[in-house]
């Protein structure tokens, strides 16, 4: 790497890393699986540095690429759900001086948040995160996980119906959406 381009990506890193970390943090649900995922993908940046032109959507194109891959190693994409609850500890979605305007701004709200990602599937909630978090629209989405359009469709869907289901108090904490039923 040349001296500039080595400075170029040290600044790159240092702007950048706390919101792919976030972004890795809602993947994982693990902040230090997160720390790990983050290095994975920039170190797959590194020797691409000169030749990308968008080296944020490289870096969490990369992250979205190595979780999947590790969902499937483990054999985690079996649609399955875990009920375990956040370690209030150990979430770290967004920092305590959260932007203004942030709907999670609060801890309570962050808090429901994380619970209910948790326990929706890997792939729901990898297309979630793309669509709602990094604010891709659904052919960006599904170029990101591989998937067609229509599968973030349909994934989109249950996975905001499930979210209703399983966190209804999201719904109320958000007094300009009116909740709607669903039935599971």
């Amino acid at each position: 790497m040349q001296p500039d381009d080595e400075r170029d990506f040290r600044a790159f890193v240092a702007a950048r890393s706390p919101a792919l970390l976030r972004t890795a943090r809602l993947l994982t649900s693990d902040p230090h699986a997160a720390e790990d995922l983050v290095q994975e993908a920039l170190s797959r940046l590194v020797p691409a540095w000169s030749r990308v032109d968008d080296p944020e959507a490289y870096t969490r194109t990369a992250m979205h690429r190595i979780q999947i891959s590790r969902w499937r190693r483990l054999g985690v994409l079996r649609e399955h759900t875990v009920d375990v609850p956040p370690d209030p500890s150990g979430t770290g979605l967004w920092h305590a001086s959260a932007p203004p305007g942030n709907p999670y701004a609060t801890v309570d709200e962050r808090m429901l948040l994380v619970a209910a990602l948790r326990r929706l599937t890997p792939r729901q909630r990898g297309v979630l995160v793309c669509r709602y978090v990094e604010d891709l629209d659904e052919r960006r989405t599904a170029d990101r996980l591989g998937l067609s359009i229509g599968t973030v469709r349909s994934t989109t869907h249950r996975a905001l119906a499930r979210l209703r289901v399983l966190a209804p108090e999201l719904a109320r904490t958000r007094p300009h959406e009116q909740p709607q039923e669903v039935t599971p």
